[in-house]
């Protein structure tokens, strides 16, 4: 399966097999969060999008060497070289400490992926304990004359860069459309670049500056870019198989990271470039401006204007997965309320496979469902048609149910394996407590009908029997008949 694995690489903006630098150890960095403020539905969509690309990994290679940044110093609130930076800002807003307010919400966050059952990454390097590295690939930056030393504050020389390398690569975007948008804007600070579209890599703190370290250049913070490069390859290698993150980042971070790095090194960066895409809200952009953001939290117990009632962490995680990662994701309560029921019927359904008797042979093609599956997750990881495999899954399991198909013992073994590898290990499900209690109750109340039903049978009742058929059908529930008894399940 290794060999057919296709990814979509922004790098080169098309699909291609997927070439590990070494295939006993996989290298990911992913960029994570910004700790100044409490996950929401984007960051949902984003993790759990890089955990199915990881788990994906783990099931077909030895070893997966996961890095995914806690960003604590240095993210401005202009995304670029201008305003305040992000965590500094919230702790005089809640008057604490800097790194009490990055404690404090990277501790929610990691509750709120734990929730999602987002596996951990192996390692969690935040900026503000890898100072000294990046100080020393910046003083490299300026001896190669990729970078230039202003008033305490140092900038990456991008036009330089772009003499021997190709600035935009990334992102499509061209160093000469650059100057020209640069011409047309001046922004604060700006004068002392060379270039408006230069970067900064140090920047000189003033002294009412709550985080800033000494350097060569006097004392200052690093800025957002340096970090990743530096983190990602003390980890990873100069050269690594997978970075991430989401599209938005694509430019500027993901650009002047690999410009950082390939200026440092003289080698590609990261071969891979995975890009997962943003959600909306009722068709619009999510975003705090707009007033319409949805944390995870909220989610999780429906304390949000937007919800209609609380979702459980699985069925979000479930509508999260029913989108490709690099799709947009459209919220609203009519799709998690699809996602809860779809949900239920997987649930369901591996209650029903795992009391599948076996026959002496197979009418049942088992190896055509393995195929599928795994052609879904190989094409770029498409989990939307792997968990529709799932589901037509289920359909196999209920005619083994009701004597229309036949399994062999090695087959139904291989079928729940199979089904147990996709839901648990590679979608990353979990089979809710609360909804197997629901389920439990569920299945005794349809029993308690189905007696009614045949007794209304055996009565000659035809006109009752029809008539609870036909209610529990506008319910979405089928009924099929067998010479062993009746049997239902939710329908589409």
């Amino acid at each position: 399966m290794k060999s057919q694995l296709i990814v979509y690489n922004t790098l080169t903006r098309k699909k291609e097999t997927f070439k590990p630098i070494d295939e006993e150890v996989i290298g990911m960095y992913v960029c994570g969060p910004t700790v100044y403020g409490d996950a929401h539905l984007g960051h949902a969509k984003s993790y759990v999008s890089f955990d199915l690309i990881y788990r994906y990994l783990v099931h077909i290679y030895p070893k997966v060497k996961y890095v995914q940044n806690i960003t604590d110093v240095g993210h401005l609130t202009d995304d670029a070289d201008e305003g305040d930076d992000k965590i500094a800002k919230q702790s005089r807003l809640e008057k604490v400490d800097p790194m009490a307010v990055v404690e404090r919400y990277m501790y929610n966050y990691f509750r709120d992926m734990d929730a999602l059952n987002v596996k951990r990454a192996d390692i969690y390097p935040r900026p503000s304990g890898h100072i000294p590295e990046q100080i020393e690939i910046i003083d490299d930056l300026i001896a190669k004359g990729f970078a230039y030393v202003v008033k305490g504050s140092v900038y990456f020389d991008v036009a330089k860069y772009d003499e021997s390398f190709d600035y935009g690569k990334l992102s499509g975007r061209s160093v000469e459309e650059m100057m020209e948008g640069a011409a047309n804007r001046v922004l604060e600070g700006q004068s002392e670049k060379k270039n408006g579209f230069d970067f900064a890599l140090w920047k000189k703190a003033d002294p009412s500056h709550l985080m800033q370290w000494n350097s060569p250049w006097g004392k200052g913070f690093p800025g957002w870019h340096i970090e990743c490069t530096v983190m990602s390859q003390k980890y990873l290698g100069d050269n690594f198989d997978i970075h991430g993150g989401g599209l938005e980042n694509q430019f500027p971070h993901h650009e002047c990271e690999i410009a950082q790095a390939e200026a440092h090194t003289g080698k590609p960066f990261a071969n891979y470039w995975l890009h997962n895409n943003m959600v909306t809200i009722n068709g619009q952009k999510m975003g705090k401006s707009l007033g319409n953001g949805i944390f995870c939290a909220e989610l999780f117990t429906g304390d949000n204007f937007q919800l209609e009632r609380a979702y459980s962490p699985m069925t979000v995680r479930f509508f999260i997965l029913q989108s490709h990662y690099r799709s947009t994701l459209d919220f609203s309560n009519e799709a998690l309320e699809a996602a809860s029921k779809g949900l239920q019927r997987l649930q369901k359904g591996l209650a029903r496979i795992e009391e599948l008797k076996s026959s002496t042979a197979s009418t049942v093609d088992i190896l055509s469902l393995k195929e599928s599956l795994y052609h879904a997750m190989n094409d770029d990881f498409n989990s939307p048609i792997a968990i529709s495999k799932l589901f037509d899954s289920l359909k196999m399991a209920a005619a083994i149910e009701l004597g229309e198909e036949t399994i062999s013992e090695e087959d139904l073994t291989s079928f729940k394996s199979l089904f147990h590898s996709f839901f648990f290990d590679i979608l990353g499900l979990e089979v809710e407590e609360t909804a197997a209690q629901s389920n439990e109750i569920t299945d005794e109340l349809m029993e308690l009908i189905l007696d009614f039903r045949k007794a209304a049978k055996d009565q000659r009742d035809w006109g009752t029997a029809d008539k609870i058929r036909d209610k529990l059908k506008e319910l979405k529930i089928g009924i099929k008949d067998s010479k062993d008894g009746a049997v239902w399940e939710f329908e589409n």
